[in-house]
């Protein structure tokens, strides 16, 4: 991996991590999006999609981590669509 590109997944990964503790910071701003794939407890999940988002991006920032990070998001968005096509049905 180039210099250039392992900068720009380094400041992709902390973005993420930024955006998984706003989770924390933030919780209304997330409710609506959060509502479709889980509407029973969505105060819960937005905390648990936070800290998710968060391990994933601190992930993405350390080139020894990437990998496992990228089967993370694999599985973090598997479950995620996986819910909101679940609960688009009802």
């Amino acid at each position: 991996m180039s210099r250039k590109s392992n900068r720009v997944a380094r400041y992709t990964g902390l973005a993420l991590a930024g955006a998984g503790l706003s989770h924390f910071t933030s919780p209304r701003l997330f409710e609506p999006i959060t509502k479709s794939a889980f509407p029973r407890n969505t105060r819960q999940h937005v905390y648990t999609n936070g800290s998710i988002e968060t391990v994933l991006g601190l992930g993405f920032s350390s080139k020894q981590t990437r990998s496992f990070a990228t089967v993370g998001l694999i599985g973090y968005l598997a479950y995620l669509g996986g819910n909101a096509v679940r609960h688009s049905s009802r």
